[in-house]
């Protein structure tokens, strides 16, 4: 299939292969977030304990024909069973430091 993917994360989607060599690069095009609210909780040793409820997507355009959108699983799942055009990076690579260098592949819901 031959579609459009666009990047609604804040930083570039890179895919790799097998070799680490880059595949494709996607960059940020927006950002697709889930509101949030922050309480405070408690206070362990001087440090805030808090608990986050996250609620809507913000800033996701509707469904397009033959169009993709990269997004955080954290939208991903707040879509779950509503959307079947949300994708998010899957199979991280990393370099020999830890750092994420890409990606080999996007999960969908």
């Amino acid at each position: 299939m031959n579609a459009k993917i666009i990047n609604l994360t804040p930083l570039k989607v890179t895919i790799v292969n097998d070799d680490n060599t880059i595949k494709a690069e996607f960059e940020s095009q927006g950002i697709a977030r889930c509101s949030q609210q922050t309480t405070l909780v408690g206070n362990v040793n001087g440090i805030n304990i808090t608990s986050t409820v996250f609620g809507d997507v913000t800033d996701l355009p509707d469904e397009k024909p033959n169009t993709f959108f990269i997004v955080s699983r954290l939208v991903l799942n707040a879509c779950k069973g509503t959307r079947s055009d949300l994708l998010v990076p899957n199979e991280l690579v990393r370099d020999d430091e830890g750092n994420i260098i890409g990606c080999k592949s996007f999960a969908i819901n």
